[in-house]
């Protein structure tokens, strides 16, 4: 299954176009995904990079995980907002979208989840915390 998504920082300055399949949209619960997004969790979704045409240059982070993997992480120097992630190769082949930048984030159900032992443990079931309702 193939879908056309768009996605953009929150100032605009850079987006993309990219086709996904919406059956691995997930959810990482590790603790760097946690400190990075500055929430609990951080979901995404992978796009190969034949798929994905970025407008504008985001700025790039070079993170080390506890495994000693390194990975390519791209945010906007504006607004800060998280874009993507990616291998350290000259052309990388696949790249990680961050569902908050994407538009149709709406319609993309996570299917998996992963790291769940570094999960915060009320962040597996929110169904039960009580709703404020949005300003008008």
């Amino acid at each position: 299954m193939r879908m056309k998504v768009e996605g953009s920082c929150h100032c605009g300055k850079i987006s993309y176009e990219a086709y996904i399949n919406p059956e691995y949209v997930f959810i990482c619960h590790c603790s760097d995904c946690q400190i990075m997004s500055g929430a609990p969790y951080r979901a995404g979704v992978p796009a190969k990079a034949e798929n994905f045409q970025l407008r504008g240059q985001p700025k790039t982070y070079v993170k080390t995980a506890r495994s000693g993997n390194k990975r390519l992480l791209a945010f906007c120097t504006d607004c800060g907002s998280a874009l993507y992630s990616t291998s350290l190769e000259s052309h990388p082949s696949l790249f990680m979208l961050r569902l908050g930048a994407i538009k149709q984030r709406a319609q993309l159900t996570p299917k998996s989840q992963g790291f769940c032992s570094s999960a915060m443990p009320w962040a597996m079931d929110i169904a039960g915390i009580p709703q404020i309702p949005e300003e008008s």
